[in-house]
């Protein structure tokens, strides 16, 4: 039976961690929370993959979605990939803790790093200094990672070093009941054509165009596809993202996101 890796990815970097960890593997499939999450996750292989990207130095919000709706045998071995762009904190702990509610168990955790897009902090780095970040995890996922997930070994679940690992906690209960609402922050310029591009493009269905303009529905996860994927560069993120360089992963394409976040059946 193929290994499932599932993966969260809003602008690609997950989605690409997930296929090259199925091209090392072999005989693995990888899936969309975003859609598998629709429904009650029945697991019946013997090796599961989750790979996701830090938000806040927590996992987004739709993993704990996700976790709660797993369905499967305790015996699992169940391996975990965080992404993030400076700081990991507990990310991968709040993982197995959450698959330990579900009677399941992280068997091995590991972070890499990847070129960050939150866009109200920072433009996209150099191409350049992108390309370090993609090689570097390239290598490990092909020398360390996939070997240890091939051989079914036990793995340290990575964690930040103390104290930043603790941040992850400090900001749980502040960030996750506001994650939401944080949305009302986006807006269109007047570039906006109504393309309606981030509508097809969010994971969790949380826009919809009124009179040829995006309106938030305020169930947001904060993964910036939105902005990111706006061909006229028009979305904005309160007064800062304007002029500032979006990123997605170069491999990643358009309908990747189209197709497999709204389940529609040319991804299946």
């Amino acid at each position: 039976m193929k290994t499932p890796i599932y993966y969260f990815s809003g602008t690609g970097n997950c989605l690409k961690i997930a296929r090259e960890l199925a091209d090392e593997l072999g005989d693995a499939e990888v899936i969309s929370i975003a859609k598998a999450a629709k429904s009650k996750v029945d697991v019946a292989a013997e090796r599961i993959g989750i790979v996701f990207p830090v938000y806040a130095l927590n996992m987004p919000a739709i993993l704990f979605d996700f976790i709660s709706k797993m369905e499967a045998d305790a015996s699992k071995y169940i391996f975990g990939v965080m992404t993030y762009a400076d700081v990991g904190g507990d990310a991968l702990i709040q993982l197995a803790r959450e698959l330990r509610r579900k009677g399941l168990k992280l068997s091995a955790g590991f972070g890499i790093r990847m070129p960050g897009n939150y866009t109200p902090f920072y433009g996209a780095i150099p191409v350049e200094k992108q390309l370090l970040f993609f090689n570097a995890a390239h290598k490990r996922i092909v020398e360390e990672i996939a070997p240890a997930i091939r051989e079914g070994r036990i793995h340290k679940i990575e964690r930040s070093k103390f104290p930043l690992n603790l941040l992850t906690w400090a900001l749980y209960p502040l960030v996750l009941p506001m994650t939401p609402s944080e949305d009302k922050k986006f807006w269109a310029d007047e570039r906006c054509n109504g393309c309606g591009i981030c509508q097809k493009v969010c994971p969790v269905d949380n826009i919809r165009l009124q009179d040829g303009r995006p309106s938030w529905k305020h169930r947001c996860v904060q993964c910036f596809a939105c902005l990111q994927w706006c061909p006229t560069q028009a979305l904005q993120f309160g007064k800062s993202t304007k002029g500032r360089k979006r990123y997605h992963h170069p491999e990643a394409v358009l309908q990747d996101f189209i197709n497999s976040e709204r389940g529609n059946s040319a991804a299946d």
